[in-house]
């Protein structure tokens, strides 16, 4: 399937030997990896499930050597496993990883997660961490450190109280093969993502009670405990959510994420998430900044510029940031839906940090996510995007793919290349990576940050859930864990 929507083209990601969609399955819940050295190749995970009227599913994989143009799917990663919340990321050698949560069925009694590695573009795959020797939970996430430092090509690890062996991170100093003991992040901030800043300094963003950004100042240090010396909180303008427009999931996860350009702009730290805001029941795609360090944060900006947007929902927010400091953010969006829930692929860009969005553009065409459902009842829990110097490579899925035999539309995973310029620009190829390249960013206008709070090094911490088969939408303001997604 090709869904071309103005100049923005989707391209289906799981298809068969001949490049056709495989009727009856479900993809949802998709990651995408870009080779730095060669931006031609990519690679995207996401769960597959075979038979929809089952929860049984697998880990999907796969990549392309012509900048999305075609899909290969080789098969999954192991037939016969369990496997969920997928996870990809590149090194900037072009090496791919894939983290991979691990369960038993039919009743998921333990959450584990392994680490993959691929040195072929995404062809094939290797378990290097053994059996569920990543350790790690449900809705796990990870980073890599490409800074060269003392931490170079240390891993880190972050997810939710349904894991393995307790605490809410860990790493390994050897890119994947070993990981250390988990231990606990203050304030307990989960369903969010990893970033390294230039210095080494790790933070992980994340919902606890609130929204939080954490720093592990020595966790580049091998030969010590990681332990997290900042923990501040981030007024994100709401809460995440789960259930309404995505019953069984969420609507949004956290994501954080640091500028690496090198320039004025350089070790910025950028949240966002689709968030419900006080008094509302659909959600908001919010925005904030920190330019000291994650001690202070901008007030929370809305990126989805919509005028009746109180009544409408804009979920699954996720963004990256490229090498010269662009900001790209998509999310699925119902605008411009009478039944409020069919759905669009909407971008906007910043070239100043943050500061000001560009005006939002569809980048797909409409679909109804409530269609193609497998035994669970969503279309995952996220989204990913990847930024180049001149766009951003995005990996969803969506139900355009009409299924005869059930007279329903299904889920697929797409990729779509978005870029400025939006409707009636020309289409933009990926282009070919200069790995040696020095990056520039535009000097911005600088946020006047909120009050600093207190570092919170310490919590209590709650109690470790029991692994439930089937997510419970969350509670709002303090959200319980929710695993297996």
């Amino acid at each position: 399937m090709i869904s071309p929507y103005g100049v923005f083209i989707s391209y289906q990601v799981n298809v068969d030997a001949s490049g056709n969609n495989i009727i009856g399955d479900a993809a949802n819940e998709c990651t995408i990896s870009v080779d730095p050295t060669n931006l031609s190749r990519m690679a995207i995970g996401w769960r597959q499930f075979d038979d929809v009227t089952s929860n049984f599913r697998q880990a999907g994989n796969g990549y392309t050597t012509d900048s999305g143009l075609t899909w290969t799917f080789p098969g999954v990663l192991q037939p016969g496993f369990f496997r969920s919340d997928p996870v990809t990321a590149s090194d900037e050698t072009g090496t791919f990883f894939y983290l991979s949560l691990r369960s038993s069925w039919p009743v998921q009694t333990f959450f584990c997660d392994d680490m993959w590695r691929s040195t072929n573009g995404g062809a094939t795959w290797d378990l290097i961490s053994g059996k569920q020797g990543a350790i790690g939970g449900d809705k796990q996430w990870f980073t890599i450190d490409k800074t060269g430092g003392p931490g170079y090509h240390f891993q880190y690890q972050s997810f939710d109280q349904s894991n393995c062996a307790g605490g809410l991170f860990n790493r390994s100093t050897d890119a994947g093969v070993t990981w250390e003991t988990p231990i606990d992040i203050p304030n307990e901030p989960i369903f969010g993502t990893l970033d390294v800043d230039s210095n080494g300094n790790l933070y992980v963003g994340g919902e606890g009670n609130t929204f939080y950004c954490a720093r592990s100042s020595n966790a580049q240090i091998g030969g010590q405990t990681p332990t997290f010396d900042q923990v501040i909180p981030v007024d994100m303008g709401g809460d995440l959510s789960g259930g309404g427009i995505n019953p069984a999931g969420l609507t949004g996860q956290c994501f954080l994420a640091i500028d690496h350009s090198g320039g004025p702009t350089n070790n910025n730290i950028y949240m966002l998430a689709s968030v419900l805001p006080p008094g509302q029941s659909t959600t908001e795609v919010m925005f904030v900044r920190s330019t000291d360090g994650g001690l202070t944060f901008s007030a929370p900006l809305r990126i989805n510029d919509d005028t009746n947007h109180q009544s409408k929902w804009h979920w699954f927010g996720t963004f990256s940031v490229a090498p010269n400091g662009r900001l790209d953010a998509v999310w699925y969006d119902t605008r411009n839906a009478a039944n409020n829930r069919d759905s669009q692929l909407f971008y906007s860009n910043s070239t100043d940090a943050g500061v000001t969005w560009s005006a939002n553009v569809a980048a797909s065409n409409s679909f109804d996510p409530s269609q193609g459902y497998p035994n669970q009842s969503k279309i995952g829990d996220y989204i990913t995007i990847v930024s180049d110097e001149t766009g951003g490579n995005v990996a969803y899925s969506a139900t355009f793919n009409f299924n005869p035999n059930n007279g329903q539309h299904e889920e697929d995973v797409y990729y779509v290349r978005v870029f400025p310029g939006g409707q009636g620009a020309t289409p933009t190829p990926t282009p070919t990576a200069s790995p040696t390249a020095t990056p520039t960013a535009t000097p911005t206008a600088t946020v006047t940050p909120t009050a600093t709070p207190t570092p919170t090094p310490t919590a209590t911490p709650r109690p470790t859930p029991t692994p439930r088969s089937e997510p419970t939408p969350r509670a709002r303001p303090t959200p319980a864990p929710r695993p297996a997604g």
